[in-house]
C-alpha cells in the first residue's frame, strides 16, 4: 500500500464527501481492528497544580503563582483522588500541571515515587512535553536525564499535551513561550529511548490552515517511524470560552462536528503507523464522540472521572462506564475496557 502523500490528505481535507471518508476511515480501522474491538479507559485527570508561567492564550486553567485561587496539591489531596478512582475499577491517572515556576526534578521524582509506592496498580500517565521542557530547565539538566530519574521512579508513560500545532508559525501566535517544535519531538524522542511510550495529540481550531495541520501529522508520522514509541493519536478542537485568544480574535469561529469528522477520517489514512486513534467525546459530546467510531477511531478514551482544563473553558460532558459500553454496542462494536498501554482488561 502507499503511503498517502501530503498533497492528497489536503486534497481529502477540502474536496472529500464526508460519508466516503469515512468509509474509508473504517475500512482502514478494520485492517488493523478486524476483530470490532471498541476500547476504552477507567481513569482520572489529576490537575497537580494550576500554577503556571507559560500565559498560553487558549488556556483558560492556568493561574499564576500570586492569586489567591492557585494551588498545588498535596500528597493526601492527591491519595485521596486515587483512591476515589480505585473504588470504581479505575487504572491510570492522566496527572499533568501547570508549568510551575519552582518544581525541580527533586520534586517530580518524591511525587512520582510516593504514588508508585502508594498505589501500584496505578499507572501514571504523566506530565506533557513541556512539563519535562521546564523541569530540565530549571534543573539544569538534559531532557533524557529528567526522562530516566522519573522512570527509574515509576512514570511509563507520557501524554501529548503541549503539541497544539506542531508548526512554529502557529505556536508562535497562540503560545510563544512554549517550547518550539523541535523540542517537543525531542521530548517525546527522549522518552521513547528511555523506555517510556507516549501518545500524540493536536488541538485544531485556532489560527492554523490545512497544510498545518498535514505538517504536525508528517511530524508525528515521522517520530513514530523512527522510534515507534507513540501508542495513540488523539485530536480534539480548540476551546475558547474565558480564553485570551477569543479576546485577542473574537471573530474565531467554533469548529464544526464536519471538520472534526472530517480531521479524523483523514489522519486515520495518514497515519499509517499508529494503530489506535481516540475519539474526543470530552469536547465533542457524545453523540459525535460515537460518530468519530465510524471516521477511523477504535477507542472511545476514557470515563475521565474528573477533567479541570477543558471545563474552564466552558464545556462540560460527562460520561460513565455503561454510557460508553452502550455507545459503543449502537455502532455494532464491541466494548472492552484496556489499560494505558492497550491492553484489554475485560470484555462486555
Amino acid at each position: 500500500m502507499s503511503r498517502m502523500s501530503n498533497a492528497q490528505a489536503l486534497h481529502l481535507i477540502r474536496n472529500a464527501d464526508l460519508n466516503e471518508l469515512g468509509r474509508m476511515a473504517t475500512n482502514r480501522k478494520r485492517e488493523l481492528h478486524p476483530d470490532k474491538t471498541t476500547s476504552f479507559i477507567v481513569d482520572r485527570n489529576i490537575n497537580y497544580t494550576n500554577v503556571c508561567w507559560v500565559d498560553c492564550k487558549f488556556c483558560a486553567f492556568y493561574r499564576h503563582a500570586n492569586a489567591d485561587d492557585a494551588y498545588v496539591l498535596s500528597y493526601e489531596e492527591i491519595g485521596k483522588k486515587i483512591e476515589e478512582l480505585l473504588e470504581i475499577g479505575g487504572t491510570q491517572i492522566l496527572f499533568q500541571g501547570g508549568v510551575h515556576p519552582r518544581l525541580k526534578i527533586e520534586w517530580y521524582e518524591d511525587l512520582v515515587e510516593w504514588i508508585s509506592t502508594h498505589y501500584p496498580t496505578i499507572t501514571i500517565h504523566g506530565f506533557s512535553a513541556i512539563e519535562i521542557d521546564y523541569i530540565a530547565k530549571i534543573s539544569k539538566i538534559s531532557y533524557k536525564e529528567v526522562l530516566q530519574r522519573l522512570n527509574a521512579k515509576g512514570l511509563f508513560s507520557i501524554p501529548g499535551a503541549g503539541a497544539e500545532i506542531l508548526s512554529d508559525k502557529v505556536r508562535d501566535i497562540i503560545a510563544p513561550k512554549k517550547l518550539n517544535v523541535a523540542d517537543w519531538i525531542d521530548v517525546h524522542r527522549q522518552a521513547h529511548k528511555v523506555g517510556i511510550k507516549s501518545t500524540a495529540t493536536m488541538m485544531f481550531g485556532t489560527v492554523e490552515g490545512d497544510e498545518d495541520i498535514i505538517e504536525h501529522w508528517e511530524h508525528m508520522r515521522n517520530l513514530q517511524d523512527e522510534t515507534g514509541g507513540f501508542r495513540a493519536y488523539i485530536m480534539w478542537s480548540f476551546q475558547s470560552d474565558n480564553t485570551k485568544l477569543k479576546q485577542e480574535l473574537p471573530e474565531m469561529k467554533k469548529q464544526s462536528s464536519n471538520r472534526y469528522l472530517r480531521l479524523l477520517a483523514v489522519s486515520r489514512l495518514y497515519l499509517d503507523n499508529f494503530k489506535n486513534i481516540q475519539s474526543s467525546w470530552v469536547t465533542q459530546g457524545s453523540y459525535v464522540g460515537q460518530l468519530a467510531l465510524l471516521f477511523g477511531a477504535n477507542d472511545l478514551g476514557s470515563t475521565m472521572m474528573e477533567e479541570n482544563v477543558v471545563s474552564a473553558a466552558g464545556v462540560q460532558n460527562k460520561m460513565n462506564q455503561e454510557e460508553m459500553i452502550e455507545l459503543i454496542r449502537e455502532v455494532g462494536e464491541n466494548p472492552a475496557k484496556r489499560d494505558t498501554a492497550y491492553n484489554i482488561l475485560e470484555r462486555f
